[in-house]
This record gives structure tokens, C-alpha cells and sequence, in this order.
């Protein structure tokens, strides 16, 4: 069986929220997938293909990696960025790093090997992500499963329980049915009875 090819890495640049972000990715639909973006950010014109030296050996260097860096800074992407420092007052000036000269941008036909070598890895990154997703989805499975036996069982006790109290009170009219025939059926005995009595006592007057 013929071995899949590697796919040729490009690097796309991104900003969300505090952080630039940047990865070395086969195409733009993959580059937003590693990013969690819920829209197209290149339509929208807030992410694009960069062949920014600096950025592009950042990325190189850990292909299928979301690298981050604060957002309106020249330092170096990473995997672990802290927040910009504009967040807490202004940068002293004593501490300002000078930007980074541009570095003769790299061949991509020099080191085909290197560039094999990041593909490849960053189709295990891919392969990693994918898994994690599917494991994060047979654990949401799994729950909503949970749920939904539970559900199920609570339903079915509750349905349980309103089909005994439908019966009890079944027989509790019926036997309150009965004893108002009885009720009503011992008013007229005794009224007939009373009558009678009564029709005696006035005879033995006389």
C-alpha cells in the first residue's frame, strides 16, 4: 500500500482576545480548527498567511503547535505566553526589547527533510487532537448517557408511583361511593322507621 503523502506546512497568523496567534498548518480549514474558531477568520480579514521569517521558524519548529504571544508585541511565539504587559501600565521604557531584525527569510526547497520532518509532525499533532476530541466526545456520550438512564429511571418511578396513587384513590372513591349508597339507603330506612314509631306514639296518646 502506497504511504499517504506528508502535506506541505504553511504558516497562518491570527488575533484572539490578548494573544497573536500563529501555526504551522497544511491549509486555512486547519489552521482554524487548532485555533477553536467558530467562524472564518481569513474571510473576515483577521487571519492570513504569514512568511514572516521570525514567525515562520517558531512555527516551524513545533508544526500542528497553537503558538501565542502578547497581542502588539514582536516577541518570539511560544506555547506559553503571559498576558500583555499594556494590561498592568505602561511598559517602562528601561525594559523595552528592541524588535527583532529580520532574519534572511528561509528556503523551503533548501531543507526538504526538515520540511517532511514538520509535516509529519504536525500530522501527529492533527492525530492527537482528533483523538482527544473523539475521547471528549465518548465522555460527553457517556454523560448524556448517564443522564438519560436516570431520567429514564426517575420517569419510570414517577409513572410507577401516579399509577398506584391512580388506583388508591380508584378504590377510595368507590368504596366512598358505596358508603354514600349505604348512607343514603339508612336515611330512608330511619325515616320510614321514625315515621312509623311516631304514628304509634300518637295512637297510644289517643
Amino acid at each position: 500500500m502506497a504511504r499517504k503523502s506528508t502535506r506541505k506546512l504553511k504558516t497562518f497568523q491570527t488575533s484572539l482576545g490578548f494573544f497573536d496567534l500563529a501555526i504551522a498548518a497544511p491549509s486555512m480549514k486547519a489552521a482554524l480548527e487548532a485555533w477553536g474558531a467558530s467562524s472564518n477568520l481569513f474571510h473576515q480579514g483577521v487571519a492570513r498567511e504569514t512568511d514572516d521569517p521570525d514567525i515562520v521558524a517558531d512555527t516551524m519548529a513545533k508544526p500542528g503547535i497553537v503558538l501565542r504571544r502578547p497581542v502588539g508585541t514582536n516577541k518570539p511565539f511560544a506555547e506559553h505566553a503571559g498576558l500583555p504587559t499594556a494590561l498592568s501600565g505602561p511598559e517602562p521604557e528601561r525594559v523595552r526589547k528592541p524588535r527583532r531584525k529580520p532574519a534572511p527569510a528561509p528556503s523551503r526547497t533548501i531543507d526538504k527533510a526538515a520540511e517532511r520532518k514538520a509535516a509529519q509532525a504536525f500530522e501527529r499533532a492533527e492525530k492527537q487532537r482528533e483523538a482527544e476530541r473523539r475521547k471528549e466526545e465518548a465522555t460527553r456520550t457517556k454523560a448524556r448517557a448517564r443522564r438519560d438512564a436516570a431520567f429514564a429511571k426517575a420517569q419510570a418511578a414517577l409513572d410507577n408511583a401516579q399509577q398506584q396513587h391512580d388506583a388508591r384513590a380508584s378504590a377510595i372513591d368507590a368504596e366512598r361511593a358505596r358508603l354514600d349508597e349505604r348512607a343514603q339507603a339508612e336515611a330512608e330506612r330511619w325515616q320510614e322507621q321514625r315515621r312509623k314509631l311516631e304514628d304509634a306514639l300518637r295512637r297510644a296518646r289517643g
